[in-house]
């Protein structure tokens, strides 16, 4: 195959980028997207991270190769993320193309792996794809995505629903009878959501979409509920941050603190401890930690519009 790119350069100084590479210089957008449905494949070399090019390749029909991240870049490891306020991992150079687009379209490899790199090479010379545009990418997607955002959230509330971190179900007044749960084991899966029987704030995404579940220990929200088929919900974190979702889940629970720190609400297995969240500014999908198991509000997505929930149209 040839190699195209497009390196800007100045007049006066030759192109940084080897003499096998065809540069075409900064091309005007209309030039590009034509390069772009003459081409094959689009190659990523792992930075910027999330930028709209990989998916304006695969829209004009070419394959998206891109490095796999391992470990995954973060705060932890990587100059870009240090010292931002952050606890994300990221996977991949476009973890949304990787996740959400796949094969054949997106080839996510290691690069230091010559092999693997290798084999994908010749996949992508077996291949043929049509051109492809997620549905959330089109103008009628994202006029449908503002539309529910603007139609379903109250932007003049004065403050954000904050269910109490102490909060629980309280017995009758008789003592015999306990008041309905707030979750309730969901058919074909292990996670508990809203119950029917309890009334539902009038909050978005709706609580219907809710689907608790447990990490694993060092495993974020975000690897909990995309391993269940679900994306984690920020907002919903404020419905499970309670006693009741402790005691829902079968959670062994010796002692029950209120803290500060980004993991919470979560628990301790061996020590029997667990911990809810008591600033929600701190309320993290991404966070984790080896001590700890999370309590993880996931929710469901529609096909072609991730950032919507089944019931938020």
């Amino acid at each position: 195959m040839e190699v195209h790119g497009t390196v800007y350069y100045e007049t006066q100084r030759p192109p940084e980028v080897p003499a096998f590479v065809k540069n075409h210089g900064l091309l005007p957008q209309h030039e590009l997207q034509q390069l772009l449905r003459k081409a094959k494949l689009f190659i990523g070399f792992g930075f910027p991270y999330e930028g709209p090019a990989p998916l304006e390749a695969i829209a004009n029909g070419c394959i998206f190769l891109q490095p796999k991240f391992q470990p995954p870049h973060s705060s932890l490891n990587h100059e870009f993320f240090r010292g931002k306020p952050t606890s994300r991992e990221v996977s991949s150079q476009h973890p949304y193309a990787e996740q959400y687009i796949g094969r054949p379209h997106v080839m996510t490899v290691d690069y230091n792996n010559s092999l693997e790199f290798e084999s994908a090479i010749r996949e992508i010379l077996r291949t043929k794809v049509e051109p492809y545009l997620p549905y959330e990418y089109t103008c009628e997607g994202m006029l449908e995505r503002v539309h529910s955002y603007i139609q379903h959230q109250d932007f003049c509330a004065t403050e954000p629903l904050f269910v109490p971190a102490n909060f629980s179900r309280p017995g009758s007044a008789g003592g015999t009878r306990t008041t309905g749960p707030l979750f309730v084991p969901l058919p074909n899966s292990t996670a508990l959501g809203w119950s029917s029987d309890v009334s539902a704030p009038p909050v978005w995404p709706p609580l219907s979409s809710l689907r608790l579940l447990v990490s694993q220990e060092a495993q974020s929200c975000v690897d909990a509920c995309r391993s269940a088929g679900f994306v984690c919900e920020p907002a919903h974190f404020s419905f499970i941050n309670n006693k009741e979702a402790l005691r829902r889940l079968e959670v062994q629970c010796d002692m029950i603190d209120s803290e500060i720190n980004h993991v919470l609400p979560a628990f301790s297995v061996l020590r029997r401890e667990c911990g809810l969240q008591r600033e929600p500014l701190l309320f993290s999908c991404a966070g984790y930690s080896p001590k700890y198991r999370r309590l993880c509000p996931c929710r469901d997505f529609q096909r072609g519009q991730v950032a919507l929930c089944r019931d938020c149209l």
